[in-house]
């Protein structure tokens, strides 16, 4: 064919796509411009840039090179975000683990990535103690800034050799106790960290409230958006109301996301708190499907909220209930409805489909059908880390399934209506039922258990345990909560214990739908 002769891919007209470009192309156009506020901490574009550099330089003098784990256990602090740059500057492959997770599945972690270096957060060295690891550990408060020392600011920093190499590892529950190694490479965290932006028209040089944990789908890789924005970061140590208003004011955020907890605690906040913005401030909440309610009154607020939906597989949202000028003009109940749906495909996801999972074909367009939410495309994870046998059943004809079932509405939306695996989400946190399940198995008085997913006004879900106690027994709601404590992050121990014979098929598999019911006329222990 005429168009392929003499014409080949060279230096000159190809280069693998990388969001670490953002950061250089950041720091020689707006070299002055703030790029992180820390508390009284700021660095510009151009000190970012170099401190990446730095620390991209010190992990390769430790020997840390292509392909290797480099894991960190921050809250979202100034280190965190550097090292969304400098892990993968040195070619190695960023893990960010889950601050909330307990020491068994922290060591799980750590091992089945090979980490080579942590670095942590003194906040959660105790839990890295009980894990009992065997890897060098950086203490990001009283060694982060002489480790940086130890590297070059002029480093030349490695282009991966292929846009599909590795550059994060996050690890997602399934429907499995052990969690699964979601691999992403540096096409897709590039194509959508440029996605976030046009999907929700982020103006140039936008200030960005980190209230997302930079753990989750690495931000839902906002640290590369907000690079590419050559806009403001301001970190947030945790999640506090009076903190959030008070920084959107001081440092006039125009943007943040979260869960639908994080945009409860806004709307619950004092009235006083709230008092005194006047710019225009607009939210992203994914996760569960959003409480109406909570939609309704993020807009009273005043605030503009985008709903998207994702998984830690397509590198968080992926799909975005795309907004119509039109909606605007409708009462507000029947516009929150329609922007409470899971939506269409984001820009760079170049499929989204509801599809029958055994048939593979897609339902109508009717409102009623329900199948599989599917997705393919290039912002879809390379795969399971080590896990061949997940990977193949997850891209199982061509499409990645997602384990969540909804049906395609007429105007071609879709809506979430319930989930094919058992997972919860409780407060934008992934809990495996099975997990629970193992725990609550230990207790020496447990002839059976289920758990489910438990409505909460506060955190959307929350696990509900169904017990059945062994003969001669006795065991309290109270035991069995602190017990499950004992043995997994707080938020994984169920609100409620139902005691009781557990609904059975013939076969003796328990009928988690029968007990989902009962879920949702279940009160949670005051905790």
């Amino acid at each position: 064919m005429k168009y392929q002769e003499n014409l080949e891919r060279n230096a000159a007209n190809f280069a693998p796509l990388t969001p670490l470009s953002f950061l250089e192309r950041a720091a020689s156009v707006y070299p002055e411009r703030v790029a992180v506020i820390d508390g009284a901490k700021r660095h510009s574009w151009k000190e970012t840039y170099a401190r990446a550099r730095r620390f991209a330089s010190a992990l390769t003098k430790r020997g840390i090179g292509r392909g290797d784990t480099v894991a960190v256990m921050l809250p979202n602090t100034m280190p965190m975000y550097e090292a969304h740059f400098g892990v993968p500057m040195a070619g190695a492959v960023l893990n960010a683990l889950n601050t909330r997770l307990d020491p068994e599945a922290i060591a799980f972690m750590l091992q089945h990535g090979e980490a080579k270096l942590l670095l942590a957060d003194p906040e959660y060295l105790p839990v890295i103690k009980q894990a009992k690891i065997s890897i060098p550990v950086i203490d990001a408060e009283r060694d982060y800034e002489s480790f940086l020392q130890e590297g070059d600011p002029e480093f030349p920093w490695l282009w991966p050799q292929d846009e599909w190499d590795a550059i994060a590892l996050n690890y997602t529950s399934g429907t499995t106790g052990n969690p699964k190694g979601v691999v992403y490479h540096h096409r897709g965290a590039y194509l959508n960290a440029v996605c976030n932006i046009v999907t929700w028209g982020m103006p140039h040089h936008a200030v960005y409230l980190w209230t997302l944990p930079m753990f989750h789908c690495n931000g839902w890789t906002f640290p590369w958006t907000m690079a590419a924005n050559a806009g403001t970061n301001v970190c947030l140590r945790k999640v506090d109301a009076v903190d959030i208003f008070k920084l959107i004011k001081m440092h006039r955020v125009t943007h943040y996301c979260g869960a639908p907890i994080v945009h409860s605690t806004l709307i619950n906040a004092p009235d006083e708190v709230k008092q005194g913005i006047n710019h225009k401030v607009s939210g992203m909440v994914a996760a569960a499907a959003p409480p109406a309610a909570m939609i309704e009154g993020m807009e009273r607020m005043g605030f503009d909220i985008t709903h998207v939906y994702g998984l830690t597989e397509v590198y968080g949202p992926a799909t975005v209930c795309a907004k119509h000028e039109e909606w605007n003009s409708l009462e507000i109940g029947e516009r929150t409805r329609l922007n409470g749906r899971q939506g269409v495909r984001y820009l760079m996801e170049e499929g989204l489909t509801v599809m029958d999972p055994e048939t593979m074909r897609p339902v109508p367009a009717d409102g009623e059908t329900m199948g599989e939410i599917m997705f393919r495309g290039n912002i879809t994870m390379k795969g399971y880390l080590k896990n061949a046998k997940a990977t193949g059943e997850a891209f199982r004809g061509g499409w990645f399934h997602s384990g969540d079932l909804a049906v395609m509405q007429p105007d071609g939306y879709v809506k979430i209506k319930d989930r094919s695996k058992d997972i919860i989400i409780s407060g934008g946190e992934n809990i495996s039922s099975l997990e629970v399940e193992d725990v609550l198995y230990r207790h020496p008085a447990v002839l059976a258990a289920a758990v489910v997913a438990m409505p909460d006004e506060k955190w959307g879900e929350t696990p509900c345990a169904f017990i059945e106690v062994k003969p001669d027994s006795k065991v309290s709601e109270r035991d069995l909560i602190d017990f499950c404590r004992q043995h997994l992050a707080r938020f994984k121990a169920p609100r409620a214990v139902v005691f009781g014979e557990l609904p059975k098929t013939s076969t003796g598999k328990i009928q988690k739908f029968m007990l989902r019911e009962k879920a949702k006329s279940t009160s949670a222990i005051d905790t």
